[in-house]
């Protein structure tokens, strides 16, 4: 599924929005990377250029919301959130 993406392998780059949501919620990068990798599915945000990975997180489902960046070639991080 992921290999439709042409940007799903480029390196991760994390938004000064995300580090900060990491501390309120409690998550590090290395959760954020496993969630990535290990997702259940992925599908576009309504935000245009954004993507929603829904993943598994301390047993409970996240959505990580990912912005690839083509100029860069650099998939940022924008936030990750459990939910509800």
């Amino acid at each position: 599924m992921t290999e439709s993406f042409a940007w799903w392998d480029w390196p991760l780059e994390i938004s000064p929005h995300a580090e900060k949501r990491m501390a309120d919620r409690g998550f590090s990068e290395i959760d954020v990377r496993l969630m990535i990798e290990e997702h259940a599915s992925v599908r576009e945000d309504h935000e245009e250029g954004r993507w929603i990975v829904v993943a598994m997180h301390g047993g409970s489902e996240w959505e990580v919301v990912l912005e690839p960046d083509p100029v860069d070639e650099v998939i940022v991080l924008v936030t990750a959130y459990p939910v509800d």
